[in-house]
């Protein structure tokens, strides 16, 4: 899929679920969760046991209505390997310019994670596409992203940490391209109990709160 069309998919959706598990068959059923609430975007981490396995299963069936991406991802080797397992987009924790190069060798969007004026800036001057602000939560939440997009206008900006549904429309009021979010969509019980109605319906509130700020703004 071509660069552009997937920068543009993450926008409209504007939510970006993070899914992580206790094994490949588990985030390929989580995936599937979140796919049946409505959205069409989530990264798999590496955190996850088979996590290359996975993102290679959930392309396989259903790369055609999910958008794939690959989380945790430390280094260029990582993503070389993702890239190849058909991970359209990776997502780093932290900022290495090395990792940011590999993925526009492949031609693949890169959101790699920062938090201070410098690294938000380095990341973008790198080529980043977004650049995700982690861990917002702990430097201010909405008011830190209200106060990068002062003097950075241009960049997109995607907050993890301290994103729920009661918070999203803040973050997005305050700037936010998009939202990452984990636990508070991905929850850890209902995955353990194989509830994954309980995800679906995680996913959907989100979305409607995504929708429902678009829609006045």
């Amino acid at each position: 899929m071509p660069n552009l069309k997937i920068i543009n998919k993450i926008v409209d959706c504007g939510l970006v679920p993070v899914v992580r598990a206790a094994s490949a068959d588990e985030a390929v059923a989580v995936a599937e969760a979140i796919a049946a609430g409505g959205v069409s975007i989530l990264e798999i981490t590496m955190t996850v046991p088979g996590a290359i396995k996975a993102i290679e299963r959930v392309v396989d069936r259903h790369g055609k209505k999910i958008l794939v991406g690959a989380g945790t991802v430390l280094d260029p080797e990582t993503a070389r390997a993702c890239i190849l397992a058909g991970a359209e987009f990776i997502v780093t924790p932290s900022l290495k310019v090395p990792t940011i190069e590999m993925c526009k060798r492949y031609s693949k969007v890169i959101i790699p994670g920062a938090l201070t004026p410098t690294e938000v800036v380095t990341a973008w001057e790198a080529g980043s596409d977004f650049v995700k602000v982690f861990p917002c939560d702990n430097v201010g939440g909405a008011k830190y992203i209200k106060a990068l997009k002062g003097p950075f206008p241009q960049i997109d900006l995607i907050p993890t940490g301290g994103v729920n549904v009661n918070t999203a429309a803040e973050f997005l009021a305050a700037g936010a391209t998009a939202l990452a979010v984990g636990s508070e969509l991905v929850d850890k019980a209902a995955v353990a109990a194989k509830d994954f109605g309980k995800i679906t319906e995680n996913a959907r509130k989100f979305m409607e709160v995504v929708k429902s700020v678009r829609l006045n703004s």
